[in-house]
């Protein structure tokens, strides 16, 4: 399969649409672990367009998506979006510099020089500063907290624990927030669009000592975040309940899509509720017949045995879904 769009990224829709045309029926992206399911309520949220974001606004998105993470305000600095947030804080480490692998592109870019190592080798990078996802992406593996506080332990006096949690909002229990303070050398990357469904919002958190969100906050200016993501962060972080729903909610129509795919043949696997990866000797194969079918899931260049799928969000995509399969099987 050649280097297209779909194959680095996520959401590659209009790629997809141009390359293999629009079909009977309406495209299907499930393509990114974004959840199908987006909080309720932001067009109700109101939005003053007119005058600048402001930073006492600011500030209070920040206390709220704290109270979420479980960890003090002061540690928590929005970002547009965790991918800027990534990149700038690549500044702050010093090499030598490690990324697990396998796992977002952008993990290897964040740092110049930075080094891939394999989850069953994590000793090498003893010592030194490792940057790791948890949940990951694309497997959906899930480390438990005395696993990762063992990580943090062994960085020695130089390095970071750089902690991409952006699907943490689906394992609270497994988040190192609460460890944040000025005092440890851990640095956490909190996504908003993934759980609550609104990628379009462009907003992030990075959690970590003052010092080093002092040094972020002078790189990002004044206005770090949209008054849209500012007043609509703030109102879904404050929405407990539609959170603790929803946690149940994706369980429940993750293990329906195990349950599908393990129906046609196909073992999939991942912690992430959000999405499941299929590891297949014809998963390209299976990637064109579903895009022709007008589904479109997330191949890998440098992997083509793996196909990742996103949960259909509504009985319609679950039957969809199916039906190509079987088409295909």
């Amino acid at each position: 399969m050649s280097q297209n769009r779909w194959t680095w990224h996520g959401g590659g829709l209009a790629a997809a649409r141009a390359h293999f045309g629009e079909g009977t029926e309406p495209w299907l992206d499930l393509s990114t672990g974004i959840n199908p399911h987006a909080w309720p309520r932001a067009d109700a949220v109101e939005v003053d367009w007119r005058v600048l974001p402001d930073e006492h606004a600011l500030r209070g998105l920040e206390e709220a998506a704290a109270v979420s993470f479980g960890c003090d305000p002061d540690h928590v600095c929005a970002v547009p979006g965790t991918e800027v947030g990534l990149r700038l804080a690549g500044k702050l480490l010093v090499d030598p510099v490690y990324h697990v692998i396998p796992t977002y592109r952008t993990h290897g870019e964040m740092a110049p020089g930075s080094l891939p190592v394999p989850l069953n080798d994590l000793e090498q990078a003893d010592g030194s500063s490792l940057i790791l996802a948890n949940p990951n992406n694309p497997d959906g593996h899930l480390l438990d907290r005395p696993r990762v506080l063992d990580l943090l332990a062994r960085r020695g006096r130089k390095g970071w624990l750089v902690v991409d949690e952006a699907f943490a909002d689906c394992h609270p229990g497994h988040s190192l927030a609460d460890r944040i303070d000025d005092h440890s050398r851990l640095l956490i990357f909190r996504s908003f669009g993934k759980f609550f469904g609104l990628a379009g919002l462009r907003l992030g958190f990075v959690l970590g000592p003052r010092e080093a969100l002092a040094k972020l906050r002078a790189q990002l200016g004044a206005w770090p975040a949209s008054a849209a993501a500012i007043a609509i962060g703030t109102a879904a972080y404050r929405d407990g309940a539609w959170q603790d729903a929803m946690r149940d909610q994706l369980v429940a129509e993750a293990g329906r899509l195990d349950a599908l795919l393990a129906s046609h043949g196909l073992r999939s696997r991942g912690e992430c509720p959000l999405f499941r990866l299929i590891e297949s000797p014809s998963a390209s194969a299976l990637f064109e017949s579903l895009a022709q079918a007008s589904i479109l899931t997330r191949p890998f260049a440098g992997q083509p045995n793996w196909l990742r799928v996103g949960l259909p969000g509504s009985s319609e995509g679950f039957d969809r879904l199916s039906s190509a399969l079987s088409h295909h099987g």
